[in-house]
């Protein structure tokens, strides 16, 4: 269920989207809030799970992971929950999405090269009860959004 969210949630979003570590106090200076309001709204925000969690922002080349892909996995009608946990426990899957269109489902996958996807992919998510087929989509470059503050924008 959505949480309605008004102009400052927006922007503690935003801030935070930014610098997930930043202090209460320096949040509450930049919004021109109180500390006090600042903390109670980012409390509230992490119980109504809004604010999921803070997570590093790592740099998968450096970390060793120098091979990026999206795979797109086709499946046999109702075997999703079946998949779903299977693909969930592999390692470098860092996203994965069920959607609509021609494939069932994407995965952004992480590998330390070429051959650690091929195999990933071709022996491991092939081989899976339940997949029909796969196609990886190679990323040769990633760049990121100058600011995520757009994406709370009211209408």
């Amino acid at each position: 269920m959505a949480v309605s969210l008004d102009d400052i949630d927006r922007r503690i979003l935003a801030a935070l989207s930014q610098d997930g570590r930043m202090s209460m106090r320096t949040l509450a200076e930049r919004l021109h809030i109180s500390r006090a309001n600042a903390y109670a709204r980012v409390q509230r925000l992490r119980e109504t799970n809004v604010i999921r969690g803070f997570r590093a922002d790592v740099d998968h080349v450096a970390a060793g992971m120098g091979t990026s892909a999206y795979v797109t996995v086709t499946l046999r009608q109702a075997e999703w929950r079946t998949v779903a946990p299977q693909l969930r426990a592999l390692p470098g899957v860092v996203h994965i999405a069920l959607v609509g269109g021609d494939f069932d489902a994407i995965l952004l996958v992480r590998a330390r090269d070429n051959e650690h996807l091929r195999r990933l992919v071709l022996d491991v998510i092939q081989g899976m009860p339940g997949v029909v087929s796969t196609r990886t989509l190679l990323v040769f470059e990633e760049t990121e959004p100058s600011s995520y503050a757009s994406m709370w924008d009211a209408d």
